[in-house]
């Protein structure tokens, strides 16, 4: 709580996306290499272990922050609701059909979830603020903001296309 608290939760979660993302392509060029490389075992096992410390420090706990910052009280349970089952139904998802993808993917596996944290981080790069120290009225400010600036543009560009018409 302490590191979430001075670090801020954004950039924790930017750096845990980016980390676990390091780490699986570490993962993927290790087991890609571990038949003409024995010590590339160790890559792998380092990897791993970095990934889950990454998925520690920022996606394991950050969303939890950010979902009940993100909604008033009023639909903050139902948010919290929706988040847990996404939550708990990708993991079982990944769950079951890890075995099947590794058979059909081999030593690429990984290279899935590096492509879908890329994503991720794409999109929480550009679409998640920070709320550190931002009560929810700030925070709903800046998605206003957001909302607004991107209704302007396409107005803007609507004029645009009637002015060459």
């Amino acid at each position: 709580v302490l590191l979430v608290e001075k670090a801020g939760r954004r950039s924790l979660f930017l750096a845990g996306l980016m980390g676990m993302l390091v780490s699986a392509v570490a993962m993927t060029v290790g087991l890609v290499l571990l038949s003409q490389f024995a010590w590339m075992s160790y890559v792998s096992m380092v990897a791993i272990f970095l990934f889950v410390i990454f998925f520690e420090v920022g996606p394991g706990p950050i969303p939890w922050f950010i979902v009940a910052e993100l909604f008033s009280q009023g639909p903050r349970p139902a948010a919290i609701a929706v988040a847990g089952f996404c939550n708990w139904a990708c993991n079982f998802i990944v769950g079951m059909c890890f075995q099947y993808i590794a058979d059909l993917c081999g030593p690429y596996v990984f290279a899935i979830f590096a492509g879908l944290l890329l994503i991720f981080f794409l999109f929480a790069y550009f679409k998640v603020p920070e709320t550190k120290g931002k009560s929810f009225e700030e925070i709903a400010a800046v998605f206003r903001r957001k909302k607004l600036s991107a209704k302007a543009m396409t107005e803007l560009q609507d004029l645009r296309g009637r002015e060459e018409a």
